[in-house]
């Protein structure tokens, strides 16, 4: 895997670190609105709707307006009999009721006794206003009424719901303040949380980082491993394991690519057939061992001089090799040709089996021109082929060079064979 697969690989973890990360604070976001929420709608339950508060104020308005109101302006004649009796029992109803509401909230063990002796006190009040009513009812004149009778008792059993009423108040402010703290406490919780979420991510996602990044290197060095593997197993298929020069099978594969690119560019091709001369008898003569190692001799020649990119060396079997250049003139062909021959002779290998000379020497047959549509590829190798019959026949140790690359000379050979 190279540098940029490595890069995009830390960029998608990068990315899903930072998609989790994002989500944790939408999340934590979503929480804090949600507890805030729920913070002002319990404020609003203690504050906006003390539903016991208002029943309890209820109950003292009711007293204070309906029943000792009612009685002031029935002193002062302002209240028809029937309307009195009504005002009063519907007050007294009114009473019970917003009592028997406050009575079925939740009460504490603490407040139970003097919820008790508040029923108490709303009964006795109610019995003094019943009593009253009754008076009247009875014929007794309500100028005569004891109006300081009646403020003992409403300012007394205000003084009795009041102090349930400051009751209720102080438990709404110790329950808001203990939902407070825990409230904050939960904040904090959260956000402890969230960060410790978010590091154990950060974590996480450094520790699975890390460990690709090594399963990258390994990944990576097994893959040089396995390149310079398959290039050495390339280069066994494609290579002669005696001389080290290009085999047979890499030939058929360059000299088919490389004449169609010389027909498309108009350049010039060379073939060259090489032989070295009386190599049956050299090994007649000295035993095969010493006959592979002419042949690794010359094949070092080879490569000595052909040294550009575009200059191909072929072993094509036995002592017969194969050169194929690219872009190369009749003129400069002929010249590496010549200095083939010159260089084999220079190495003075003793040949006593040759016939022309004492040392090893080589026969070279060229065949070079410039390619176009018309150039055949058997024709190239069988002109190649036919100089290095005519070098033979010139008595070896030489090349010979032909530029005449056409299909009747190919028909001529034909009909010599």
């Amino acid at each position: 895997m190279d540098f940029i697969d490595t890069l995009k690989s830390r960029s998608k973890l990068f990315s899903i670190f930072l998609i989790i990360t994002l989500s944790l604070l939408v999340i934590g976001a979503m929480g804090t609105i949600n507890l805030r929420a729920m913070k002002k709608n319990l404020d609003s339950l203690y504050f906006g709707s003390l539903v016991p508060i208002v029943e309890l104020n209820s109950i003292l308005q009711t007293y204070h307006d309906n029943l000792a109101g009612t009685l002031y302006r029935a002193k002062d004649a302002q209240v028809a009999p029937d309307e009195l009796k009504s005002e009063i029992e519907s007050a007294i109803t009114l009473i019970g009721k917003e009592w028997k509401s406050y009575e079925s909230h939740f009460k504490r063990d603490e407040e139970l006794e003097y919820v008790a002796y508040t029923a108490v006190e709303l009964q006795e009040t109610n019995k003094y206003f019943l009593a009253v009513l009754k008076a009247f009812e009875d014929g007794q004149d309500m100028k005569n009424l004891s109006f300081g009778q009646l403020e003992k008792k409403v300012t007394h059993i205000n003084q009795v719901i009041k102090k349930l009423i400051k009751y209720e108040i102080d438990i709404a402010k110790y329950e808001r303040k203990n939902f407070l703290n825990i409230y904050e406490s939960l904040l904090l919780k959260l956000g402890v949380l969230l960060v410790m979420v978010i590091l154990g991510v950060m974590v996480v996602s450094y520790y699975v980082l890390k460990s690709i990044q090594l399963d990258q290197s390994a990944l990576e060095a097994s893959a040089k491993k396995l390149k310079i593997a398959n290039k050495k197993l390339e280069n066994a298929s494609y290579t002669d394991s005696l001389t080290s020069l290009f085999n047979r099978r890499y030939f058929n594969l360059v000299y088919e690519r490389e004449i169609k690119r010389a027909k498309r560019n108009h350049t010039f091709i060379t073939f060259m057939m090489l032989d070295i001369d009386y190599f049956k008898q050299y090994n007649d003569m000295y035993g095969h061992i010493k006959g592979d190692a002419v042949l690794k001799q010359v094949a070092s020649v080879f490569q000595d001089i052909l040294k550009r990119p575009s200059d191909y060396v072929f072993r094509l079997g036995g002592e017969e090799f194969g050169v194929l250049l690219i872009d190369t003139s009749e003129i400069s062909s002929a010249n590496v040709a010549d200095a083939i021959c010159d260089a084999v002779r220079a190495c003075e290998i003793t040949h006593d089996g040759s016939k022309i000379e004492k040392y090893v020497t080589i026969s070279i047959g060229v065949a070079s021109c410039v390619a176009d549509s018309a150039l055949d590829e058997e024709l190239l190798m069988a002109r190649a082929d036919e100089m290095l019959y005519d070098a033979k026949e010139s008595g070896r140790n030489r090349y010979s060079i032909t530029t005449n690359i056409s299909a009747a000379t190919l028909h001529e050979i034909e009909e010599s064979a």
